[in-house]
C-alpha cells in the first residue's frame, strides 16, 4: 500500500510545471478560437525569423558540429559518462536502435523519396529535371539529414550525460549552465531554460506527429481509397495512436521504449533492404558512394550557404526548418540519448551518435531517393514528381506502387510509422516528464500519461490551424531561444573539461608516489597477486585494518581543524573516509570488497573444486570519480594511511592548480551529489 502512494506522489516542479502547461493551453485555445488568424500570424512569424535569424541558425549549427567532433577527437574522449568505473547500461544495437526511433525515424520514413524528388524538379539553382539537378537534390538530402543533425542532438545529449552522470546534477537542460551560473540553476533561471525545453520539445513532436499522421493517412488512402485524405481522418489518427503510446509510456524504458525501438529497426532495415533487392542495386551502391564523397567535399560551402544572393523562400522552407525542427527537438532527443548512455566513453558517445546514424542515413537516401529518381529519368515515371509535389506525404506510397508486393510493402510501411510514432510520443512525454519535475528519472506513471496526452493535443490543434505550415512555424519560432542555450551549454561544458584535464594532470603528475613501496608494502602487493582470498577474509581486513588506518587519519586530520569523517558501511562493506572542505569538492576514499572472476592461469596451479565458486574477492579503491583499480587486501594499518596520504596529496595538488571554483561543486546542494556512484535525480 505504502509502495502505491509512493507511486502515485507527484514529482512535479511547479515553477516549470505550470508556465509550461499555461502556454501551451493559451495556445491551444487561441488557435481553437480563431484559426485563420492564427494561421496569419504563424506564416507572419515564419518569414520574420526566416529573414533576420537565418545567419543564426546556420552559424550555430555549424559551430555544434565543430564542437563535439573536436571534443570527441580530443584527449577528453577517453572520459567517461559516468564515475570510471561504470559500464553501459545497454548493449551498442539496442542503443542506437532506441537513439535512431526517437531521433528521426519518422522524418526519413517521409522525406526519404519525397526530398529527393521535389529538389530534383525544383532545385535551388540551376536547371530542373536535369542530371545536375538529379546529383544536387542526393547532395542536399544529405546534408539536411547527415552530420549536422546529430551534432545538434549529440552536443545536447554530451552536456547533459556529462554533468548528470559524472557529476552527479539533475539530468535537466538547466544543468548545462551549472559551470557558468552556479547554483542559480536552482532558480528562476534555471526554470526558464527548462520552461523553453519543455516548449521546444512539445512543438517538435508536433511537428514530428503532423508529418506522420498526414503519410499515415496518405497510406491507408492508398491501400482503401474509400478513407479520405483530410484533416479529420488525421486527428482521429492521432487521437488512436496517442492512446496507443499512453500503454507503451507506462510500460516505462525498459519495456516500452526499448523493445519497440528494436521492432522498429528490424522493420526499416527490411524494408530498406526490399528496395535495395528489388530496386537498381548496383546504381544505388554507386551513387551511395559517389554522392558522399560529394556531400563531404562541399560541407563546408553548403554549412554556410545562405542563398544571400539569390533570396528564394527555398532556404526557410527547406534547410532552416529542418535545422530548426531539429534545435527545437533537441532537448528531447538529447535528453533521451544521454539516459541511455551512461557508462560509455565521451569519444564512443560522438562516434556512436555522429558516424552511425549518419551512415546509415545516407544509405537510406540512396536505396529509396535514387531509386525514385532512376524511375524518373530512366523508367520516365514524370507521374511521380506530380504526385508528390501535389502531396509529400504520398510519395512513399507512390514509390511502393510501381514496385513487386506494393500493397505488402504500404501495409508494412504504415505499420513502421506507426511504431515511429508511438516511440516518439512515448520517449518525449518520460523526458518532457523529467523536464516538468527538475531531472527526477522515476516519475509516476499518471505524468507521463498527461504529457502523452498534452502532445497529442497540441498536434491536432496546429493540424486545425493551418496545417504543417503552422507546425513548422512553431518549430521554427521555439528553437530560436534554445539555439542560444545550446551556444551557452557548449561553453559550460568546455570550461569543465579543462578543469578535468587538470584533475588528470594532477593525478599522472603524483602517481609516482605509489610506487615508491616501503616497509612490509611490498610483499602485501606480491601476496595480492598470486593469493585469491574469500569473501570473509577481505570483509574482515575491510572492517578492521582498513577502518583502523582510516580513523587514525580521521584523528589527526581533525587534530589540525579539518573536517573529516570516518565510517564503516555494513550494507555494502566498504570503509569510507571524507575529509570536507568549504567551497570545494571533498576528498573521498573508499576501500571496497569487489568479486572477480577466478583468472584462468590459477587452475594450472590448483585443481578445480566444482564445489566452489571460482571467484575470488578485492579489497579495492574507490574515489570520487569511481575505482582505481588496485587491490589492498594484505596492506598493514601503515600501509593503508600511505595509501590516503598519497591520494590525499594528490587531491591538494589538484585544488592548487584548479583554476577557481569547480562547476560541479555546490555549497547549500551538496546533498544533491552521490558521491559513490553520481548518477542525477538525487534531488
Amino acid at each position: 500500500m505504502a509502495s502505491d502512494k509512493k507511486a502515485m506522489r507527484s514529482t512535479i516542479l511547479v515553477p516549470v510545471f505550470i508556465p509550461a502547461v499555461v502556454v501551451a493551453l493559451l495556445l491551444v485555445i487561441g488557435t481553437i478560437s480563431n484559426p485563420e488568424m492564427a494561421g496569419e500570424a504563424f506564416s507572419a512569424t515564419l518569414s520574420w525569423i526566416t529573414e533576420t535569424f537565418g545567419w543564426f541558425y546556420m552559424l550555430s549549427v555549424a559551430i555544434f558540429l565543430v564542437f563535439i567532433v573536436s571534443v570527441g577527437a580530443s584527449k577528453w574522449g577517453n572520459i567517461k559518462l559516468g564515475p570510471d568505473h561504470a559500464e553501459p547500461q545497454y548493449t551498442f544495437p539496442e542503443w542506437f536502435a532506441m537513439l535512431f526511433s526517437a531521433g528521426y525515424g519518422i522524418a526519413l520514413l517521409f522525406f526519404g523519396v519525397a526530398e529527393p524528388v521535389l529538389h530534383y524538379a525544383a532545385p535551388p539553382a540551376g536547371a530542373a529535371e536535369t542530371v545536375n539537378s538529379a546529383k544536387q537534390a542526393m547532395q542536399i538530402a544529405f546534408f539536411h539529414w547527415g552530420f549536422h543533425i546529430w551534432a545538434i542532438y549529440g552536443l545536447v545529449g554530451l552536456v547533459l550525460a556529462y554533468f548528470a552522470f559524472r557529476h552527479g546534477l539533475p539530468l535537466s537542460i538547466r544543468s548545462a549552465l551549472y559551470p557558468l551560473i552556479g547554483e542559480k540553476i536552482y532558480g528562476p533561471i534555471g526554470h526558464v531554460v527548462d520552461v523553453f525545453a519543455i516548449l521546444g520539445t512539445m512543438f517538435g513532436i508536433a511537428t514530428t506527429l503532423g508529418l506522420s499522421v498526414t503519410q499515415i493517412n496518405a497510406g491507408i488512402n492508398y491501400l482503401w481509397s474509400d478513407v479520405p485524405i483530410n484533416t479529420t481522418v488525421q486527428i482521429i489518427a492521432i487521437a488512436v495512436i496517442t492512446a496507443a503510446a499512453t500503454v507503451s509510456v507506462v510500460a516505462g524504458m525498459d519495456k516500452g521504449v526499448k523493445r519497440l525501438s528494436i521492432l522498429n529497426m528490424v522493420l526499416a532495415i527490411s524494408l530498406m533492404l526490399f528496395v535495395f533487392i528489388v530496386g537498381p542495386t548496383i546504381h544505388i551502391l554507386e551513387t551511395f558512394l559517389q554522392n558522399t564523397g560529394s556531400y563531404l567535399s562541399g560541407i563546408v560551402e553548403r554549412t554556410f550557404n545562405l542563398q544571400a544572393y539569390t533570396r528564394s523562400d527555398w532556404i526557410g522552407n527547406w534547410t532552416l526548418f529542418i535545422f530548426g525542427w531539429t534545435i527545437a527537438w533537441a532537448p528531447f532527443v538529447g535528453m533521451f540519448i544521454a539516459k541511455i548512455s551512461r557508462g560509455r566513453t565521451i569519444r564512443q558517445f560522438v562516434f556512436g551518435v555522429m558516424l552511425v546514424p549518419s551512415v546509415f542515413t545516407f544509405l537510406w537516401f540512396s536505396v529509396f531517393g535514387d531509386t525514385a529518381l532512376t524511375l524518373i529519368m530512366n523508367e520516365g515515371l514524370d507521374t511521380l514528381i506530380n504526385d508528390v509535389q501535389a502531396d509529400h506525404a504520398v510519395a512513399l506510397f507512390k514509390l511502393f506502387d510501381v514496385l513487386p508486393w506494393s500493397f505488402f510493402i504500404s501495409l508494412l510501411t504504415v505499420l513502421l510509422i506507426v511504431t515511429f510514432f508511438v516511440t516518439s510520443s512515448d520517449s518525449g512525454s518520460l523526458v518532457i516528464d523529467s523536464l516538468a519535475s527538475g531531472g527526477v528519472i522515476e516519475t509516476p506513471a499518471w505524468q507521463r500519461v498527461f504529457w502523452a496526452v498534452l502532445e497529442g493535443a497540441v498536434a491536432s490543434v496546429l493540424l486545425l490551424a493551418g496545417g504543417l505550415s503552422a507546425l513548422q512555424t512553431m518549430t521554427i519560432a521555439s528553437a530560436l531561444p534554445f539555439a542560444i542555450i545550446m551556444l551557452i551549454a557548449a561553453v559550460g561544458m568546455w570550461r569543465a573539461l579543462v578543469i578535468e584535464g587538470h584533475r588528470e594532470t594532477s593525478l599522472q603528475a603524483h602517481m609516482m608516489t605509489n610506487r615508491h613501496m616501503t616497509g612490509s608494502q611490498w610483499k602485501h602487493r606480491l601476496a595480492a597477486i598470486v593469493e585469491f582470498p574469500g569473501k570473509k577474509e577481505v570483509e574482515m581486513f575491510i572492517k578492521n585494518t582498513a577502518m583502523n588506518a582510516m580513523r587514525e587519519v580521521e584523528q589527526e586530520l581533525k587534530a589540525k581543524g579539518w573536517d573529516a569523517t570516518a565510517e564503516f558501511d555494513s550494507e555494502n562493506q566498504r570503509s569510507h573516509l571524507q575529509v570536507h572542505r568549504e567551497h570545494h569538492v571533498d576528498f573521498i576514499y573508499d576501500v571496497r570488497l569487489t568479486e572477480h572472476p577466478m583468472p584462468g592461469f590459477v587452475y594450472g596451479e590448483l585443481k578445480r573444486d566444482p564445489d566452489k565458486p571460482e571467484v575470488y574477492y578485492r579489497a579495492e579503491v574507490y574515489m570520487r570519480r569511481g575505482g582505481r583499480s588496485y587491490d589492498v587486501f594484505g596492506y598493514d594499518e601503515h600501509d593503508i594511511i600511505k595509501d590516503i596520504l598519497d591520494q590525499f596529496e594528490n587531491y591538494l595538488h589538484f585544488l592548487d592548480i584548479s583554476p577557481g571554483k569547480l562547476p560541479w561543486e555546490m555549497d547549500e546542494h551538496d546533498d544533491m551529489i552521490n558521491t559513490d556512484d553520481p548518477e542525477p535525480g538525487k534531488a
